[in-house]
């Protein structure tokens, strides 16, 4: 994906969070996906391949859209953070139109 494709997505996670319609952090994000309340994860680009395969399979499992992008605890403004659910349908949205924009 593009620089400016990632700096959406970066911007659309970075509203969620203002919104309070996102959950960051691995037990967090982890309980939003197992409770249902997940509509969307992001996972950093930059983790490590086996947190990238842990989250593909738990939301593979859990029926709910995955989306790898750089930097994601830069955009919610909690740097140590790898991983992040979407908590609102909306959002959810926003975000995966914004990535299939980019990606035609």
């Amino acid at each position: 994906m593009t620089e400016a494709g990632n700096e959406k997505l970066r911007s659309a996670l970075g509203f969620a969070m203002k919104a309070g319609r996102l959950k960051s952090g691995e037990l967090a994000a982890e309980k939003a996906l197992k409770s249902g309340n997940a509509y969307l994860a992001a996972v950093d680009g930059a983790a490590s391949e086996q947190t990238k395969k842990h989250w593909s399979d738990m939301c593979n499992n859990a029926g709910v859209p995955i989306v790898f992008v750089e930097d994601v605890g830069r955009a919610i403004g909690r740097e140590a953070h790898m991983v992040a659910c979407i908590t609102d349908k909306g959002f959810a949205q926003m975000i995966l139109r914004s990535r299939e924009e980019k990606q035609l």
